[in-house]
């Protein structure tokens, strides 16, 4: 447990500090980290990370689209974790 604890602190702070650098790329119009990226480190576990660093500094807040898919994985991850831990309760 206290592994998986570690991964979801590393991927989060990981997925923190790419929004952030696409965010100083974007302010310098240089070549950006693709959104499937970002969108992929959400996805594997850097949900906190890549919310945190939407409102830390202000990048992609106004895109709809980003917005609603970085939500939809956020629901997704939620519905998955009930329906896991519900799972484990029945073999507890």
């Amino acid at each position: 447990m206290k592994s998986i604890l570690i991964y979801f602190i590393l991927i989060s702070a990981f997925t923190f500090l790419c929004f952030g650098y696409d965010k100083q790329l974007a302010r310098k119009n240089k070549w950006r980290i693709p959104e499937r990226t970002l969108f992929f480190l959400v996805l594997v576990g850097g949900t906190i990370g890549g919310l945190g660093a939407m409102q830390v500094f202000r990048h992609k807040t106004n895109k709809t689209s980003f917005m609603l898919v970085v939500y939809g994985i956020l629901i997704l991850q939620l519905v998955l974790l009930y329906f896991g831990m519900d799972f484990l309760k029945s073999f507890a």
